[in-house]
């Protein structure tokens, strides 16, 4: 139960700082999921640490909804991590079903079955890896090489979004803008379109384009009324 102890204190800890820097908890949001989906992959093999992992989570979602409304940023990291999860967690339910002693054996040269699930995880995971010890170069990169590998992939839409956010963190907002507008662009139905449209208003706010801004962020108000992001820009615009 330490894992779940140690999610809690972290989401606890940045409540308590009471930190009104919406920057500083783009950062901790973006770092918090990454090593949450380190934990995943380091756990990969064990459905029941799966199981544990995801209950942690929607305790954690619990205790977020009664803190600060800056934590709101944290939700969109949780719920694409459960969606990691989730997905890992069934897929490996499935290879579960064969017995202990069965065997694959691969009689000709293609690929077998689950080995591009497999390949498609570890991309998305080294990514993570680059981005979480704060190598953004590096994990652009490799996103970038993620969607180029795996274009119809129910995670490069995300991907895309985390390109977006390694160049905000970098205060590189021209860049980090066209990443989340391609968010937007080409993965209309994908889950981070919420908060690619909040990032792309931020965007704009920082290179002091104030009504575009605006724009974006009662687009996202009126298209999507019930998602943290908008109440996020709902705060954002009373300001």
């Amino acid at each position: 139960m330490h894992m779940k102890h140690w999610l809690l204190a972290g989401a606890l800890s940045l409540a308590a700082s009471g930190c009104s820097n919406n920057e500083i908890l783009v950062k901790k949001q973006t770092e918090m999921e990454a090593r949450l989906e380190q934990l995943v992959q380091a756990n990969a093999g064990s459905t029941a640490r799966f199981t544990e992992i995801s209950n942690s989570i929607k305790e954690l979602q619990g205790q977020v909804k009664t803190n600060s409304t800056d934590l709101e940023e944290l939700k969109p990291a949780f719920r694409d991590l459960k969606s990691t999860v989730e997905g890992i967690s069934q897929r490996g339910e499935g290879r579960s079903s064969l017995p202990a002693s069965s065997k694959i054996v691969v009689v000709d040269k293609g690929s077998a079955p689950g080995d591009s699930a497999s390949a498609e995880q570890d991309s998305y995971m080294k990514a993570f890896g680059l981005f979480s010890s704060n190598n953004y170069g590096g994990a652009i990169a490799a996103f970038e090489a993620f969607i180029k590998s795996h274009p119809d992939s129910e995670y490069a839409g995300n991907a895309q979004y985390w390109i977006g956010e390694c160049y905000y963190t970098q205060r590189d907002y021209t860049r980090g803008l066209e990443a989340f507008n391609k968010v937007v662009e080409k993965y209309p139905k994908g889950k981070k379109v919420p908060d690619a449209l909040l990032k792309v208003g931020y965007s704009l706010i920082s290179l002091n384009e104030p009504e575009k801004a605006r724009a974006v962020l009662e687009t996202l108000v009126e298209k999507y009324p019930k998602t943290p992001a908008a109440a996020k820009a709902r705060e954002r615009l009373s300001r």
